[in-house]
């Protein structure tokens, strides 16, 4: 398809909601992560119902890679990674998110919202029921024990990153405040590199698979550069109390969304 044709199958409107879609993504992604969560399903709605999964995914994967970079910098500018969590961290996600992109179009589209809503719901509640958890950073493990859990925590959310993709900023954050004690700052910095490299490594498979409408995603990665930065800024700002209320109150009303997704695609 010529890079321009695909913006002839959307109306202006239609355009104008995905690019707003974009920034608000961006911006939710750079304080909390999950911004895939108000991304993906805009594109759901919005590309044309014969796209294939990949198109969707890879189209959302460029969007969101640039906005994470942008907000990774902004991070790492006041926040340094720690070696021993970043490396097995990153690496280990960088695999699992080519094996998941690698596997994604055999995924039906009908099944990605439910799948996300469990997923989405598990990890609110784990937050909501305990309400000093990640207020402080405090990590409890160190040497070959960090690093095993680091890798393993990588490796199962870049998996789920390639495959499905939303929340995937989320999951790690909570993982890392569950599993190794940080703090929801200290554990966003280092989520967000690890979910930057878990966006290069599925855009790199679905790029090579034609699955990317460029155009459209350039346009949405410019909105979501903006929204990225400005939630940064934000999250360093107010530390990781802020944080904290934000996840709940987006993990919270994304859940109510995809629910009456789920249950639209069930009537």
């Amino acid at each position: 398809m010529p890079l321009f044709d695909e913006l002839l199958q959307l109306s202006a409107l239609t355009l104008v909601l995905l690019i707003g879609a974009a920034f608000l993504a961006g911006w939710v992604d750079a304080v909390v992560g999950g911004g895939g969560l108000i991304q993906l399903p805009a594109l759901l709605t919005a590309l044309p119902s014969d796209a294939p999964t990949g198109t969707v995914l890879g189209t959302n994967k460029l969007a969101s890679v640039a906005g994470t970079a942008v907000s990774s910098w902004t991070y790492l500018r006041r926040i340094l990674p720690v070696g021993a969590t970043v490396v097995p961290l990153v690496v280990c996600a960088l695999i699992g998110s080519a094996l998941g992109a690698a596997l994604a179009g055999s995924v039906p589209k009908a099944w990605l919202s439910p799948i996300v809503l469990v997923a989405l719901l598990a990890v609110g509640t784990y937050t909501l029921l305990k309400p000093s958890m990640g207020l402080e950073h405090a990590p409890r493990h160190s040497g070959r024990a960090q690093v095993l859990r680091a890798g393993a925590i990588g490796g199962a959310i870049g998996v789920y990153d390639g495959l499905l993709g939303p929340g995937t900023g989320s999951f790690f954050i909570i993982a890392m405040v569950a599993v190794l004690g940080y703090g929801f700052l200290e554990a966003s910095v280092h989520a967000k590199l690890a979910n930057l490299t878990t966006n290069i490594g599925a855009l790199l498979v679905f790029g090579m698979q034609g699955d990317v409408w460029w155009v459209l995603g350039a346009l949405m990665a410019v909105a979501n550069v903006i929204g990225g930065y400005l939630g940064a800024r934000l999250a360093l700002r107010f530390g990781s109390r802020f944080v904290r209320v934000v996840f709940l109150v987006v993990t919270g009303a994304l859940a109510v969304r995809l629910a009456i997704d789920s249950v639209a695609l069930l009537t």
